[in-house]
């Protein structure tokens, strides 16, 4: 009995990348051509956007951010639009591709990248935002934490490329909106003030820092304009743009936030 060797050759199909750029720019064409043949009806499109932001307080007091003032500026906060109010925009404007993924992450800093197409006029935009990933002594963020941040900045990402497609002609009116439904009015402030000054200190802040930081020196003393800059920064805690130490470092002064057009301004610093 003789022992013979067999070897089991595996046919391996290689896809030339020439290829895979055909077939990717045959369905952006079919996509664009259907673009066309469907257009959107933008009075339409503001109707389910409006409709979307002011659903119900907590969609609303998602739809926007707040994060401190520059280093080197006016001191000013920076208020704007966020990743909510992008995903509401996104799925209500039509005939639009948008996504974002991390592209690069060279041991300190990751890349994340966010691409917004506007199908129908064939405009295309794509954002780079970079994040630290290690700690002020050097030492690299856990695996959890990394993962965290990196799907912090394909938020941002999406965000800024978003708001560079969807007209702020369109998204301002509704942006404002949000808030308005967020913040309440004079029968509701007492109620919503609780509410946020029991956010931050859940987060350990102390509410004399809350205080400082919209420039109140009592709990009376924040009034429908200081909420809404606290939920501002509440949402930017959360969604990554900033952290509790960057918003309640004290500063020289807490004055009214910058509006939308600083933000576009500034969004791919």
């Amino acid at each position: 009995m003789s022992n013979t060797t067999e070897t089991e050759s595996m046919q391996i199909e290689i896809v030339d990348t020439s290829a895979l750029e055909q077939m990717e720019r045959a369905s952006i064409d079919v996509q664009i051509a259907t673009a066309k043949k469907y257009p959107r009806e933008l009075s339409r499109v503001k109707a389910q956007m409006l409709s979307f932001a002011t659903l119900d307080i907590e969609t609303a007091a998602g739809c926007f951010f707040t994060l401190p003032g520059r280093k080197g500026g006016d001191g000013k906060p920076i208020q704007g639009p966020s990743i909510r109010m992008a995903e509401i925009a996104i799925s209500t404007y039509q005939n639009l591709r948008a996504g974002a993924r991390v592209i690069s992450d060279d041991g300190k800093v990751i890349t994340a990248q966010g691409v917004c197409h506007d199908l129908q006029n064939n405009v295309c935009v794509s954002v780079e935002v970079k994040r630290r990933v290690t700690t002020k002594q050097g030492q690299r963020y856990s695996d959890d934490m990394v993962v965290m941040t990196g799907n912090a900045a394909c938020s941002i990402a999406l965000r800024n490329a978003t708001f560079r497609v969807v007209p702020l002609a369109l998204v301002k009116p509704i942006y404002e909106a949000a808030k308005k439904v967020a913040v309440g009015d004079a029968k509701t402030l007492a109620t919503r003030r609780a509410d946020a000054l029991a956010h931050f200190e859940k987060m350990g802040v102390k509410r004399e820092s809350v205080l400082a930081v919209v420039g109140a020196k009592g709990v009376e003393d924040v009034g429908l304009e200081q909420l809404e800059t606290l939920i501002g920064y509440a949402n930017a805690i959360r969604d990554g743009d900033t952290t509790v130490d960057e918003v309640f470092t004290p500063k020289a002064d807490a004055a009214t936030p910058r509006g939308l057009n600083s933000l576009v301004e500034e969004a791919a610093q």
